[in-house]
């Protein structure tokens, strides 16, 4: 009973601090300091100092603003006008058409950046325009661009995987790994839908495309040489243990410049905007990391997430069940949170309950991204739908009802990581380990 009163206790400080608009790093610094001057006997600023000290300092959060900084420079450069150029002669003979282009885009561009947003805004500024030209259906334009651009939570590099790793103390470089198949299974999964929606669908009849030679397909291909070959760089990098995630990030950010500089796209200010665009979302995340820190210390003193779990363990659920608690617990978060405060929110808690039912902290954690991707793409707070919005100028309810069809596959992706467990952890198992990393 008595955790009982401390979890209303907590829960009703963060939503009060949540609900002033105050950022949410600075609502949990809030709510740790709270839980830690009402119920413990320890020094709160000296406890405050070491721990967000400890947090900021780790040295594998250090690809966190690489592999940002690599998206954002990309994002500044020629790359959705390549990539456009480079897929639709391969893309306009599958059924369903150039929406196609959507998806596939999206999990190239989803390779170089860890952020779902600037996969949207990138793939998005390109594709909407020229498919609304061909007359494609616009709700499947936005569906699918909704959808598809959570991978760049999924596929590798991820802040999300990043995050969950420095809160898990577990191996960047593997969860990043671990990433690839499902990213790519999901990925096809949306395009079997377009292909079958394609066929039935009465309304869907596009414009049709020039028909191209296999050697003007293979012309074209030459816009997308370099990008894949910064793919190739980061992840295969890590995959054959050359490269920590660290070092394949400054890989990636040293490939983007080039790659920017080859297109004749970095001047001065493209290479300062995307420098103090990085540094912005660095210091966000960090902030929310450090406030995280803080209040798993203060649950830990409390004793707060150890009751928690054994009172799970004590219903004595099966494996599944709990999985099934756990999404729909996220997906009810995800209604009001980002993915980032969702998994640092609540693994003080969640970790030592996954732990003790065997789960494997891995495979888990791409579990935790498909769920949190669905948070992208539901309302109120799918910050999807708002970059779509500024994108289309549709009204919220409209690309959201657009978007349910992708929430559901991913629900089918859950269930799909649940039967196949070795989809996540075939390729981290056959990683070479770098030595020393």
């Amino acid at each position: 009973m008595e955790h009982l009163e401390l979890i209303a206790i907590f829960l009703f400080v963060l939503f009060l601090l949540l609900g002033t608009g105050v950022w949410v790093g600075l609502a949990l610094l809030g709510v740790a300091f709270f839980g830690m001057e009402l119920f413990t006997t320890r020094p709160v600023g000296d406890a405050m100092i070491t721990t967000i000290w400890t947090a900021s300092s780790s040295w594998t959060l250090t690809a966190l603003p690489l592999f940002i900084w690599m998206g954002e420079i990309l994002f500044r450069t020629r790359l959705s006008e390549d990539m456009f150029k480079g897929l639709t002669p391969w893309m306009a003979g599958l059924p369903g058409g150039l929406v196609h282009t959507n998806i596939v885009g999206c999990t190239v561009f989803a390779a170089v950046s860890g952020s779902s947003a600037a996969t949207l805004t990138t793939v998005g500024k390109m594709s909407i325009p020229e498919l609304r030209r061909r007359n494609y259906p616009e709700h499947m334009i936005i569906g699918t661009l909704a959808g598809a651009a959570t991978l760049g939570l999924m596929i590798p590099p991820s802040l999300t995987l990043i995050v969950y790793g420095v809160t898990i103390n577990e191996s960047i470089s593997k969860l990043f790994i671990a990433g690839v198949l499902p990213g790519l299974v999901l990925a096809s999964m949306f395009m079997g839908y377009v292909a079958i929606y394609s066929k039935v669908s009465s309304n869907y009849n596009p414009d049709p495309e020039p028909k191209t030679s296999l050697a003007e397909k293979i012309a074209n291909s030459r816009f997308l040489i370099p990008v894949i070959c910064l793919i190739l760089v980061v992840i295969g990098s890590m995959y054959l243990g050359l490269a920590t995630a660290t070092e394949a990030a400054a890989f990636g950010v040293i490939g983007a410049l080039l790659l920017a500089a080859g297109q004749k796209s970095l001047n001065w200010s493209t290479f300062t905007e995307s420098l103090m665009g990085a540094t912005r979302t660095s210091a966000m995340i960090a902030l929310i990391l450090a406030g995280a820190a803080f209040l798993s210390l203060t649950m830990g003193f409390t004793g707060l997430p150890r009751a928690l779990a054994e009172w799970i363990a004590g219903m004595e659920l099966s494996r599944f069940e709990l999985l099934m608690a756990l999404l729909v617990f996220y997906i009810v978060l995800g209604c009001f949170l980002d993915g980032i405060s969702s998994v640092v929110l609540t693994m003080a808690v969640v970790e030592p309950m996954i732990r003790q039912a065997g789960i494997d902290v891995i495979w888990f954690g791409i579990f935790i991204v498909v769920v949190v991707e669905m948070a992208q793409i539901t309302p109120p707070i799918g910050f999807n739908l708002f970059v779509l919005q500024g994108m289309t100028k549709h009204e919220m309810n409209y690309i959201a009802k657009a978007a349910i069809p992708m929430f559901f596959i991913m629900v089918v992706m859950v269930f799909v990581l649940i039967w196949f467990p070795e989809l996540v952890t075939y390729l981290p198992e056959n990683m070479r380990a770098k030595p020393g990393g």
